[in-house]
């Protein structure tokens, strides 16, 4: 059990999302960093599909009910247990009482909070995310609040007295994600079925740097920067998204969809974030600068091949540590 002791808005349940329900109408929500959750998971000896509390607003601080162990992943949001630093990426062991701390991020934009058994709410159509425009899943379908009692699941996985960290996809992946241009995220896409619909303005909107707007949300990512269009009115039937799809609506700054992304819509489509990126798009905080770059299918999959073999060795770290204090207790 674990009580909110303090939170902002849009702090939520996330779990690896809802699948299978878009053809109905419903969301698929989820973290908007489901490598960070993925990661936590890991470290607090959970399974994949475990729940976790995504941290968007800080401060934020939660109260340990019971014994309990641990993990924060993400945003390095310099995380504190009862006054004393943790380091980043890392899984410790809290005592009945105690206070864990996150502070506003230097530069990414959201922390995750990963407890050994899982956050404990019921799911609801195979998942315990929270949809907040359904206001259905996680805890009542609702954000946070200071004063919420959450019950945890009773795992209490073998620790090395300090806990452990390990080496951030950042850092881990380097060789394989581009680094900023002149301050701009680069964000990998493909082509979209309206691509080519744009003539020359296609163009610009692979050259151009886009600003994440303030109106983003969980929902989608609003750029702003030098309009593009069309080159003639076309006139299109609404059609199933899925986040990272990238839409242009009239106004022609475009839209990048994300975890609660719409099930349709009818904007034209001039890309899509390859899936290996998304995880860094969701990290992008409001007033980030971004670029895309054209990516290929097999570009795309050796990514997700990298990224496989990142997790991989997470677990197998996970599994030494585990299997060298059973042999030691």
């Amino acid at each position: 059990m674990i009580e909110i002791v303090e939170t902002g808005p849009l702090n939520t349940i996330q779990d690896l999302g809802r699948p299978g329900y878009r053809h109905v109408g419903v969301t698929g929500c989820g973290a908007m960093d489901p490598l960070a959750l993925q990661i936590g998971n890991i470290l607090a000896c959970n399974p994949a599909e475990a729940a976790g509390i995504e941290v968007q607003t800080f401060p934020f601080r939660l109260r340990f009910a019971f014994r309990a162990v641990f993990a924060v992943t993400g945003a390095d949001c310099r995380a504190k247990l009862d006054g004393l630093e943790l380091p980043p990426w890392s899984v410790a062991e809290a005592e009945p009482g105690q206070v864990l701390e996150l502070r506003p991020p230097l530069k990414e934009a959201r922390a995750y909070v990963s407890l050994a058994g899982g956050v404990d709410v019921a799911p609801v159509m195979g998942s315990r995310s929270t949809s907040l425009r359904g206001s259905f899943g996680g805890l009542e379908g609702r954000v946070l609040a200071a004063g919420d009692r959450i019950a945890t699941g009773t795992a209490a996985p073998l620790l090395p007295k300090g806990g452990f960290s390990v080496v951030p996809p950042a850092v881990g992946l380097k060789d394989v994600f581009p680094v900023a241009e002149g301050g701009a995220l680069v964000i990998r896409a493909l082509p979209a079925g309206e691509h080519d619909l744009f003539g020359a303005d296609a163009e610009r909107f692979w050259n151009q740097p886009w600003k994440i707007s303030a109106r983003s949300d969980r929902t989608g990512y609003r750029l702003t920067g030098d309009p593009i269009h069309p080159t003639e009115t076309v006139e299109m039937r609404s059609h199933g998204v899925v986040p990272g799809v990238i839409q242009v609506p009239p106004a022609g700054e475009p839209i990048v969809q994300m975890s609660d992304a719409n099930t349709a819509g009818g904007y034209p489509k001039i890309g899509g974030v390859i899936e290996a990126d998304l995880w860094r798009l969701g990290q992008a905080p409001i007033g980030s600068m971004l670029r895309f770059t054209p990516a290929t299918h097999g570009e795309a999959k050796a990514l997700e091949k990298a990224l496989a073999t990142y997790l991989y060795d997470i677990r197998q770290t996970a599994r030494l540590v585990a299997a060298a204090l059973a042999a030691m207790a």
